[in-house]
């Protein structure tokens, strides 16, 4: 957007900045409220001191008001440019009888020097050159313009929302078509294609059983003796699943169930107890999980044991 050089001055862009950095401070007060009361907040604004306020809180709020006045400054229409969710659905269901900007070409001599409308589209389009598939999310705002233009000269705008057809393209109708596709395939096949993948990647990645070791809840002289071992099948179909410790000695621990069994999807809990025959220290061992179909998997537990229950 170009400044009119009547405005492009020094004292206009400092009272533009200090407007901007006072709507930035005063948004920095919203996060805040997700945090303290309302009474703490007035606290903090007054410089009132008060014992719950953090001794952070002027880095936070300074971070706060960068970030916005960076955010209305320079990229206040970032969001309506790429991410905004209404523009999006409103390009993807977008017809030749949707709402969209109309121009009046028959009165075109009354615009041929000025670019006003253009000036003040953030979008970057020619409002008087719309198409069916381009970026305009219907604001108005050239529409505005236009109108405030044109009743100095006492007549109305150029431009108008309008609902219906459009005018034939220049280019002829098949040549239209074939542009809209274009333009809608630029903006849905990358989403699509990316769609695609995960999806693939994920039917090829996916595990029917999982294997999960936790500690159990029951603590021995700051000790875990008992561990929970939790495996799931996720299909609809019967599975055996065989369970086994490896790194640990035989005798110094007992495993409720070596094998089971499931009719169904569903998930088992099964006891893994560590007695007071090992030595104190670090000992590391493999919960190892086969299926009858030859899935497998492991998980691996550090066990420790302290002096008292060597």
């Amino acid at each position: 957007m170009k400044v009119a050089a009547g405005k492009n001055r020094l004292g206009n862009w400092l009272l533009l900045g200090l407007i901007i950095l006072a709507a930035a401070m005063l948004f920095s007060l919203i996060p805040l409220l997700y945090f303290y009361p309302p009474d703490v907040v007035l606290s903090f604004i007054t410089l009132r001191p008060d014992e719950r306020l953090a001794s952070s809180l002027h880095y936070i709020y300074t971070i706060f008001v960068i970030i916005f006045f960076v955010d209305i400054a320079f990229i206040r229409h970032f969001w309506c440019r790429f991410m905004c969710v209404y523009k999006v659905w409103q390009h993807g269901f977008k017809t030749r009888q949707s709402l969209h900007v109309a121009y009046d070409e028959a009165r075109s001599e009354s615009c041929e020097k000025c670019n006003y409308c253009v000036t003040s589209c953030f979008l970057g389009i020619d409002p008087r050159d719309t198409n069916m598939y381009d970026s305009c999310i219907n604001c108005g705002e050239c529409i505005d313009a236009c109108n405030e233009l044109q009743e100095k000269k006492g007549e109305v705008g150029l431009l108008h929302f309008s609902l219906g057809a459009r005018e034939q393209s220049r280019s002829g109708w098949l040549l239209g078509r074939l542009g809209s596709l274009s333009a809608r395939m630029k903006w849905t096949l990358p989403f699509s294609l990316l769609g695609l993948g995960m999806f693939a990647w994920g039917l090829v990645s996916y595990e029917y059983y999982r294997l999960a070791v936790y500690r159990a809840d029951a603590e021995f002289s700051s000790s875990i003796e008992d561990y929970r071992i939790r495996v799931s099948n996720k299909l609809y179909r019967d599975a055996v699943l065989t369970i086994s410790i490896e790194g640990l000695p035989k005798g110094s621990y007992v495993l409720s169930a070596g094998e089971v069994r499931f009719d169904t999807a569903g998930k088992v809990d099964l006891e893994l107890n560590i007695n007071n025959t090992l030595p104190p220290g670090l000992h590391r061992f493999l919960v190892q999980v086969q299926s009858a179909d030859g899935w497998r998997d492991s998980y691996r537990v550090q066990h420790f044991v302290s002096k008292g229950r060597g």
